[in-house]
């Protein structure tokens, strides 16, 4: 129940960020959303990797910290403007208190490393961050 919540929120959260197109949102429930390439898991593992270039460093950083930001007002405003219970917010909440972003960012090109480099592609890179963070710091 738990995960069906955090995949449902972070599918969510991604049409929000338009990572998935707006007719595709319309539709009903689609299989394979399509994938901004610029924008992809695979993009911004690449991106991330680049420990020597400080502009890959900084646009890596902005948007992880954009990422997990977004997601967090998204998950206040769910719990201030649903009925849900409290375990239920708590669920997809994230526990971040003094975790440094560069945390976030080597954790999250460590999980995607286990990754097959087809579905870094296919997968929204807002997905993907949620997923590693939330893996590491789920408030449970």
């Amino acid at each position: 129940m738990k995960r069906n919540i955090c995949a449902a929120f972070a599918v969510a959260m991604a049409t929000a960020f338009g990572a998935v197109s707006g007719v595709q949102a319309q539709q009903a429930a689609p299989q394979t959303p399509s994938v901004d390439p610029s924008f992809s898991a695979f993009t911004l593992v690449q991106e991330c990797s680049q420990k020597g270039d400080n502009v890959a460093q900084g646009q890596c950083v902005g948007a992880v910290r954009g990422i997990v930001r977004g997601y967090q007002y998204g998950v206040l405003f769910l719990g201030q403007r649903s009925q849900l219970n409290p375990n239920e917010t708590q669920n997809v909440s994230l526990c971040l208190s003094g975790t440094p972003v560069s945390t976030l960012v080597d954790e999250f090109i460590a999980d995607a490393k286990q990754v097959d480099e087809a579905a870094l592609r296919r997968t929204p890179a807002e997905v993907a961050v949620l997923g590693s963070v939330h893996s590491h710091h789920a408030c449970m």
